[in-house]
């Protein structure tokens, strides 16, 4: 079935995010970083885009991906744990692709795991063959048991699942680590990843037809710009030029360099964007390949 077509034609961009917990404020951040600015309503559930015609709306992190598949919201910044729980159902109900997953945005890291009991002796999945798996993400779960080849029952929770083992309720769950620290408090140990997530933009599976899509592309390459800089250095130094190669050798994260001779001899004076963390070693190995003069300097904005 070919997914529906657009809920009207607009010339506003709609993007959802949560309203509150870890992913609101970082979300916020970055559209901010973006040069969004907005006017908050009264019962705080929709900021009117200022800046530009990008407006958001507040929401609960699990209505997002329905949001984006009802046409109510144009993008969404979601975990990607919620955006693949919310395709593994469609796809269990035989429903459409609704969205998609546009871009990784660097935040809110974490993995879906499958977890057991610390007394347990973990041999593989088969070990979970005939046992009950307390989980919020029943989809995600029932696709990988399903690849493994592991008949087991699954039990959906809403609230904390990490303690249904010791209530008799699951023999392990499928839940989100992080630290770890709440399944050692609940003497579980994880055993199994089924997926790598973070914050991430989710967005329509086709192209917008109407003004929305120069505002989707404006975003985009401002949140690509943003991204890019997150860990961005500008790095300036001096060095003779027989040296240039192997200099260039340790700056595999950087753009082509700008390179000036100085003053009519062989010393050369460079600039490069680099995309990596310029920590003091590699400050100081760059040194001993030869450079000079070396000058580290933040980078606010760039534009391509």
């Amino acid at each position: 079935m070919p997914p529906p077509a657009a809920v009207g034609a607009r010339d506003r961009l709609r993007i959802a995010i949560q309203k509150s917990g870890r992913l609101s404020e970082p979300a916020r951040a970055l559209l901010a970083a973006c040069g969004l600015s907005w006017r908050e309503s009264r019962d705080k559930l929709f900021c009117y885009g200022e800046s530009l015609p990008v407006d958001l709306l507040l929401v609960r992190d699990d209505d997002i991906p329905g949001l984006l598949a009802d046409g109510v919201c144009d993008y969404g910044i979601v975990g990607r744990n919620v955006l693949a729980e919310h395709a593994a159902e469609r796809a269990r109900e035989g429903s459409h692709v609704a969205s998609r997953e546009v871009r990784a945005l660097g935040f809110g890291a974490c993995r879906l795991a499958i977890a057991v009991p610390e007394r347990w002796e973990w041999t593989g999945p088969g070990d979970l063959q005939g046992k009950r798996i307390a989980t919020s993400y029943p989809g995600l779960l029932q696709q990988w048991l399903g690849e493994a080849g592991v008949d087991a029952t699954v039990a959906t929770l809403t609230g904390s699942v990490e303690i249904a083992p010791r209530l008799g309720q699951a023999d392990a769950v499928c839940d989100l680590v992080s630290s770890g620290a709440t399944l050692v408090a609940n003497q579980l140990k994880p055993v199994e990843t089924l997926l790598q997530t973070e914050a991430v933009l989710a967005g329509p599976v086709l192209p917008f037809g109407d003004a929305r899509a120069e505002l989707a592309a404006l975003l985009l390459r401002r949140l690509e710009g943003v991204l890019k800089l997150k860990d961005s250095r500008l790095l300036l130094f001096q060095a003779r030029r027989e040296a240039l190669p192997r200099l260039l050798k340790l700056l595999p994260d950087a753009e082509p360099p700008t390179v000036m001779q100085v003053d009519g001899a062989d010393t050369l004076a460079l600039q490069a964007l680099c995309h990596g963390s310029m920590t003091w070693q590699r400050l100081e190995d760059l040194k001993l390949a030869g450079a000079s003069a070396l000058l580290v300097l933040p980078v606010e904005r760039t534009l391509s």
